[in-house]
């Protein structure tokens, strides 16, 4: 049966393992996010520009203004976390990372490293942009802004409530497996043909 839990980042392993696939999460505290350009950098060995230990990473290219001596988030959607498949063992690994959001799911080097690092991988809504960002509170800082611009940065964000649900937990399963497998079983019923 699902849980229902509010998480104060940063997070510590007991709290990350304590959670199953399904269970809905808020986050409350600070997360950073990186898309491609900023995955590629870390997992060849970059230099992190800011705390990433123990840390969650949100896949989202968020949408930014400037305003007056600080920026607002206008939008905030998750993007396609496989792409990310590549490099996120490595980073999950490297940085000791507690959770990834994204949508989509991720594959099977991300579900080993989180079971063996004590990670999960959250889903965000889809299609929710303006509605994650009403969770954004302050954009805390900005990395690697002028390499990378924009929407590639990593941008350190203070989230308050942030709504995501595990699909990947930290002993090995992943609601995205079981929703392919349950989908194969079902055409192959349907069609006639094995499994």
């Amino acid at each position: 049966m699902a849980t229902s839990r509010h998480w104060v980042l940063p997070l510590g392993e007991e709290t990350v393992r304590a959670a199953r696939v399904g269970d809905l999460v808020t986050l409350t505290g600070t997360l950073f996010t990186a898309r491609d350009a900023a995955h590629h950098y870390l997992a060849a060995g970059g230099e992190a520009p800011c705390d990433l230990r123990q840390g969650v990473v949100y896949h989202c290219g968020p949408v930014v203004v400037r305003v007056g001596d600080h920026w607002r988030v206008t939008a905030a959607g998750p993007t396609t976390s496989i792409r990310e498949e590549p490099f996120m063992a490595t980073l999950i690994r490297r940085f000791s990372l507690r959770a990834v959001i994204g949508k989509g799911g991720m594959g099977e080097a991300t579900r080993c490293a989180c079971q063996e690092s004590g990670c999960v991988y959250l889903h965000a809504v889809g299609g929710a942009a303006q509605v994650l960002a009403d969770a954004i509170r302050q954009v805390r800082g900005v990395h690697l802004l002028e390499r990378f611009g924009a929407p590639e940065a990593i941008w350190e964000l203070s989230v308050d409530h942030f709504p995501a649900v595990v699909t990947m937990d930290a002993h090995g399963h992943s609601l995205h497996v079981d929703v392919a497998d349950r989908s194969r079983q079902r055409l192959a019923a349907l069609t006639g043909a094995s499994a």
